[in-house]
């Protein structure tokens, strides 16, 4: 009789299938866009549809690849850009510093946010008019306005990131002794930062809406202006040209502080996530 141990076989390796999840995500996002482009392409096509009311886009693309070698798209690209980063840096210095104080006094926001709502349930595009009769047609009321629809996510989420601090890390510090300058910089700051930037991404999206509809109702220049330029000429492609370009500039602004925040805090859970 054979002393031997039959030993179990190895289980022959079967090959998963391909599965959606396998494809990344900045190919899903780009085969996702090629079907919205060949679906929109298709229907202009098939159904005959007027180039003024929808042109397709092909044409579209072409005229905005046009439009890049003209000085004047790249003068008011200029112009939208200078307004929505200054807008939106007076928002952001602002809104910090602001939600920082009222983070840490309480009883200080619940009497002026009464106040601080009241200014963000007005209707922004109702006062861009007051603000052309207050600071004429320049760049004062486009960065006015830009400024104010940043403001408030900004100082929101600042005061919830200084509410948010950890308790029991704050206790470490006071019985270790740390100065009131070592409990800012070595827990409040950082842990007050993942929110800061949150409100910030939102807030640059923000800014130049508010920057482009201050051009549309009180301008003469900036993309807004050129948008309304093409309507009144009703050069529908022209039009769709614009808007692309506008919603270009606006992802790379968005696309920067999502870069920013990857640097600034590598070490957060929303951005480890992400990395995964």
């Amino acid at each position: 009789m054979s002393n031997e141990v039959a030993q179990p076989r190895d289980k022959p390796h079967t090959r998963r299938g391909f599965r959606p999840s396998d494809v990344p995500t900045s190919i899903a996002s780009l085969l996702l866009l090629f079907a919205f482009m060949a679906v929109w392409e298709g229907y202009v096509r098939f159904f005959d549809v007027s180039t003024f009311l929808l042109p397709p886009p092909s044409l579209v693309i072409f005229e905005w690849i046009r439009s890049l070698g003209t000085a004047s798209l790249w003068f008011h690209t200029w112009i939208t850009t200078y307004e929505t980063i200054l807008g939106f840096v007076i928002a952001a210095v602002i809104g910090v510093g602001l939600g920082a104080v009222l983070g840490k006094l309480p009883k200080l926001e619940q009497t002026l946010n009464p106040f601080i709502i009241a200014t963000q349930v007005v209707p922004k595009v109702a006062l861009v008019p007051l603000f052309v009769v207050w600071f004429g047609f320049g760049l004062a009321p486009k960065v006015i306005i830009a400024a104010v629809l940043a403001f408030f996510p900004i100082l929101l989420n600042t005061i919830l990131g200084v509410k948010s601090v950890d308790r029991g890390h704050r206790e470490v510090l006071i019985s270790i002794n740390a100065s009131r300058w070592q409990s800012i910089t070595q827990l409040e700051f950082p842990s007050s930062l993942p929110y800061i930037l949150t409100g910030m991404e939102i807030g640059i999206v923000l800014a130049i809406i508010g920057a482009v509809v201050g051009e549309y109702l009180g301008g003469n220049q900036g993309l807004g202006n050129l948008a309304v330029k093409e309507m009144n000429s009703y050069n529908t492609t022209a039009l769709f040209a614009v808007i692309i370009h506008l919603s270009l500039l606006g992802f790379i602004f968005y696309a920067v502080l999502v870069g920013t925040r990857r640097f600034v805090i590598p070490w957060h859970e929303s951005v480890q996530i992400d990395r995964k």
